[in-house]
């Protein structure tokens, strides 16, 4: 994510809105303006990057190898039972 910051002194600004949204698309982030001064999009600044944060780290961890080895050690499947019985039928909960 890319901040710009004083968003409410436009008539001194050194960077234009579109030079912003120029550079974050260039470098593949989220662009947005914020203003400490009156409270503009900091909440949502902030709230954007939480986001963000959980959003890595919840797919980082669902990615690891310690994830994927306890949900493989929980799996269930349905198992054909035929070889054993004389009916046809499914068995869950085999492992």
């Amino acid at each position: 994510m890319l901040v710009g910051n004083k968003c409410d002194l436009e008539n001194i600004r050194d960077v234009s809105v579109e030079e912003g949204k120029s550079l974050a698309e260039e470098e593949g982030l989220f662009f947005m303006e914020t203003s400490a001064l009156d409270s503009t999009n900091v909440q949502t600044a902030f709230e954007i990057v939480i986001r963000e944060i959980y959003n890595n780290v919840s797919r980082k961890a669902l990615n690891s190898d310690a994830y994927k080895a306890e949900l493989s050690g929980n799996r269930v499947t349905l198992v054909k039972d035929g070889a054993n019985s004389s009916k046809q039928g499914f068995n869950c909960c085999a492992r």
